[in-house]
């Protein structure tokens, strides 16, 4: 029993040597490639790998208000503890799961919107289409401080516009009140956001076909039955890949809140990676900033697996 065992068992160890040797064999083969490719490598390690490696190693220590890293003391995950259970975070975390769904959803709903309309033959459109890409081209810093501007109290247009049309008694406040502050920063991150969604909208009304078109016309269906059952079909794929990459974007937008309230007042305007920044570099709190940054990271990692998957889902379905 034992000998039969053991040559049962022989074909699956020589497949896998084989594998090995195969993989080997692959890897000797295209040395030349590999490199071609081993500075890039190289240079990602250096300015990617380590500076994640050495995120994660801080979030372990409590370290000194200085840059003397020396000093630093391990505390184990008192720091993840210690971010998880703050008041602070918490109120953190909801202000920056409001400013990531409202800036994606109404950004992607806008750009929608414009895709459809520009879609469509009119006199102007390459005109229309030039002027509602101007928001996203234009720099985030000086679209930021042209808004804070705008909302200024006593000197912006927008507060100056209410009280001439009679629609408030005074200029509104909109960056210095806690309750007008966070959907204030929203306009503005959708006036530049909404540009992108459109764009890729717009490439993907590209592939819905004429003919299906035409023919759910002649069927009898009407505009939204033609948008649903035709066009929006076509557009899962890309509409999916566009709320991801704004979602992911929206994570990571620190300019706008940065430079415009710098999280103010009183944390009311604080996303996760503008309270990273004030902790790190504010308060030079590194290890806690450190952690904080691993949970953003975790949650970044989360959402980049849908959107690879978002991505890849069409190879592996041809395969």
């Amino acid at each position: 029993m034992s000998i039969a065992t053991q040559q049962a068992a022989s074909p699956p160890a020589t497949g896998t040597v084989q594998k090995r040797s195969g993989f080997l064999s692959r890897i000797v083969a295209h040395r030349t490639d590999y490199l071609y490719v081993l500075p890039a490598l190289i240079v990602m390690l250096v300015v990617i790998a380590y500076p994640i490696y050495y995120t994660i190693e801080l979030s372990f220590f409590r370290t000194p208000p200085n840059l003397q890293m020396r000093d630093k003391v391990w505390t184990g995950i008192d720091n993840y503890v210690r971010v998880l259970s703050s008041p602070v975070f918490h109120e953190v975390t909801i202000q920056t799961i409001i400013w990531t769904l409202a800036s994606t959803v109404i950004s992607f709903l806008l750009g929608l919107g414009a895709a459809l309309s520009l879609h469509r033959e009119f006199v102007g459109r390459g005109l229309m289409r030039a002027l509602l890409l101007i928001p996203y081209v234009i720099s985030a810093v000086a679209a930021s401080y042209v808004w804070k501007w705008l909302y200024h109290s006593d000197f912006g247009v927008i507060g100056a516009i209410s009280v001439q049309l009679g629609i408030t008694a005074e200029p509104i406040n909109f960056l210095d009140n806690r309750q007008t502050v966070l959907a204030s920063l929203i306009v503005v991150n959708i006036w530049k956001e909404f540009s992108f969604a459109m764009v890729m909208l717009m490439a993907g009304l590209q592939t819905v076909p004429d003919q299906l078109l035409r023919a759910a016309q002649v069927d009898g269906a009407n505009t939204w039955n033609r948008f649903w059952h035709v066009t929006f079909p076509h557009l899962k794929g890309v509409s999916m890949v566009t709320v991801l990459l704004l979602m992911v974007a929206n994570f990571n937008s620190f300019i706008i809140p940065f430079v415009m309230t710098g999280g103010g007042p009183a944390d009311a305007s604080h996303i996760w990676i503008t309270h990273i920044y004030q902790l790190a570099f504010g308060r030079q709190q590194w290890g806690v900033a450190s952690a904080y940054a691993v949970i953003l990271f975790i949650v970044m990692m989360f959402l980049g697996y849908f959107y690879v998957k978002a991505l890849t889902r069409g190879d592996e379905a041809r395969a």
